[in-house]
């Protein structure tokens, strides 16, 4: 059996160039990205560009008050890509004592409590500072002219004020007057306006004034952003208690002194070698290492079942994700993982050994190198567990339904530019729907401290200091030291899953960037969910229609438990490439949601 070719139909081009490329979930970010590029400015001018931008046009799916991570590479040091450390932690305060002196079994999932220090900003601005080359107002000028100026709303952000407006009108009356001016909904195309967040911009700007050097102004608006009025607005704001997902009231815990101990750094990624190619991801303080792992699995397959689009394809993929779910859930957090075991050719054989004709139903995680079972296993709720004694757990925001419908809770960026810089980030968290806004501010904190346990024998327990273990996971690809593609999506627990696909078919398949992204995508849910009600299905399969029906019954054949999602729901996938011997350039953005574009030259 040969590997499935690529459809003569895609969506839109492979856009193809030398100059610059930028893909990313939202027409306006990637067109600033290129607006910058087309100016002079790099790789990392356009992306921190594109991604301020994101806050105002995507609110519902990031914000200033969120988190976010990226792996990048500069056209001097090809070889040494570094992760973008923007995941802020668990405040001072959050212990697991405290949260279950506030009668929680959970951290809830929306509300203050489930805040945790605020990254985004700092980690885009200390980017900005150390590897680019623009002037911070002058990088920060596309956002506060849209949020001044206002932007057309999104059908999908109005819909997650339609499902929030009650919460809104009868607890949360700061988000109220932000997103529903004069008490009503806007409609989709009404220009929507984010003024506070404009001034919180220039008075960011104006902390520079006076500093004699780039670098200089743009330290003075980190340095306000983490020790001046902003810190003050938020210490100050959630003192007061409001109502969290749990149906009770609660203050917040998170202080000026924890987001002013908040430093954004580089990282070193962790990478494997697969056909030729060094991929790298964040380590298991988020769930990167997770595609690691499955791709370590299948690289001792044929090419025939590496292939999403076929029937021993789609089931050798979605077991083994199984496999690298299981141990994600089991042993990964901000702490000492033994990633050398869960990533050695050893270890992934005998997962390997593990996947069969038909599918297992069961939560596997492995074995440690001592072969010593696992200190912990995540409680696993069944799908359709009684929703009333599961509400006291907090409330997330789901990024897919069980039927495949993409709610989103994530933004992705990708840029390449002619010298050869390419960077791949996932902006996510202070969604509008995560906490009340804050008045001065214009926006409000995240919710990723869900993703940590009340459990001391967790290794993602919520522990002050420490990272939650993040979903957010971009990737970057090299060969032989030089990177070739900057890619991934959003999607929670499914953003590793699409992307394998993306890999899977642009390494191993041949399809460009635009073939990969339009193909056919599917996912498991048999996982431990990273957002509430934390849901798992034995054996779930979700699929889009376009698999076909001959794949969709060989995979309920072999006892998979799919769900139909749709033929074009499931993925939100974008890349860039770079040809370092030739400067070639391509870019391809997901057609799905007719939001996400891809420009260059």
């Amino acid at each position: 059996m040969s590997y499935t070719p690529p459809a003569v139909f895609t969506t839109r081009p492979t856009l193809e160039g030398h100059f610059g490329m930028a893909a990313s979930t939202h027409w306006l970010a990637t067109a600033a990205s290129q607006a910058v590029l087309e100016r002079g400015g790099n790789a990392f001018d356009a992306a921190v560009a594109g991604a301020f931008l994101l806050h105002v046009v995507e609110p519902h799916l990031n914000g200033p008050g969120g988190d976010m991570t990226g792996i990048f590479a500069t056209a001097d040091d090809p070889a040494h890509p570094q992760v973008m450390m923007g995941q802020g932690p668990a405040p001072a305060a959050a212990t697991i004592e405290h949260y279950r002196g506030e009668e929680l079994d959970m951290v809830p999932g929306a509300g203050a409590l489930a805040a945790a220090v605020p990254g985004a900003v700092d980690s885009w601005l200390n980017l900005l500072d150390h590897h680019g080359t623009w002037e911070l107002a002058d990088v920060l000028d596309f956002a506060i002219d849209y949020a001044e100026n206002g932007h057309p709303v999104l059908d999908r952000v109005v819909g997650t004020i339609e499902r929030v407006r009650e919460l809104f009108t009868d607890h949360w009356p700061s988000s109220a007057e932000q997103w529903m001016p004069k008490g009503e909904i806007p409609r989709a195309g009404d220009l929507v306006f984010n003024r506070p967040y404009a001034e919180v911009l220039r008075r960011l700007i104006a902390a520079g004034d006076g500093a004699e050097t780039r670098e200089a102004r743009i330290q003075a608006a980190r340095h306000e952003w983490k020790s001046g009025f902003v810190a003050e607005a938020i210490a100050r704001f959630v003192t007061t208690p409001h109502r969290h997902a749990t149906g009770s009231d609660h203050a917040g815990v998170m202080t000026r002194a924890d987001i002013a101990g908040f430093d954004a750094h580089f990282e070193t990624p962790v990478t494997i070698d697969f056909r030729g190619y060094q991929i790298a991801k964040i380590g298991a303080w988020g769930q990167g290492p997770a595609l690691l792992q499955t791709l370590k699995i299948l690289e001792g397959f044929d090419d025939e079942r590496l292939d999403p689009s076929s029937e021993i394809g789609a089931h050798t993929i979605l077991e083994a994700l199984k496999l690298a779910m299981a141990d994600r859930d089991t042993y990964y957090g901000d702490g000492d993982v033994d990633l050398d075991w869960l990533l050695s050719d050893d270890y992934a054989a005998s997962r390997r050994a593990l996947i069969t004709d038909n599918a297992s139903h069961d939560f596997r995680p492995g074995a440690g190198r001592d072969g010593a079972e696992p200190a912990f296993q995540p409680p696993l709720v069944p799908e359709g567990a009684d929703k009333d004694e599961l509400i006291k757990a907090g409330i997330g925001e789901p990024t897919v339904q069980k039927n495949g419908t993409n709610n989103g809770d994530t933004c992705h960026i990708d840029v390449v530019d002619r010298w050869g810089n390419i960077i791949s980030a996932t902006p996510s968290g202070g969604w509008l729907q995560s906490s009340p806004t804050v008045p001065e501010l214009g926006f409000c904190l995240g919710t990723r401290l869900q993703m940590m346990w009340l459990d001391e024998t967790s290794p993602s327990a919520l522990t002050p200091g420490k990272r939650p273990r993040t979903t957010l996971t971009p990737t970057l690809i090299s060969k032989d030291g030089t990177p070739v593609i900057a890619l991934g999506s959003p999607g929670g627990d499914q953003q590793e899953q699409w992307q394998l696909l993306l890999i899977l078919r642009l390494l191993v398949g041949g399809y460009t960037a635009q073939q990969a992204i339009d193909a056919p995508a599917l996912h498991t849910t048999a996982l431990a969910g990273s957002f509430w009600p934390r849901t798992w299905v034995p054996g779930g399969a979700v699929v889009e229609d376009r698999l076909g029906e001959d794949v969709i019954d060989g995979l309920i054949a072999r006892g998979h438990t799919v769900t139909r999602a749709g033929s074009w729901d499931l993925g939100r996938l974008s890349c860039v490439t770079r040809d370092p011997d030739t400067g070639r350039l391509t870019a391809g953005a997901n057609p799905r949601g007719a939001q996400g574009y891809a420009a260059g030259r």
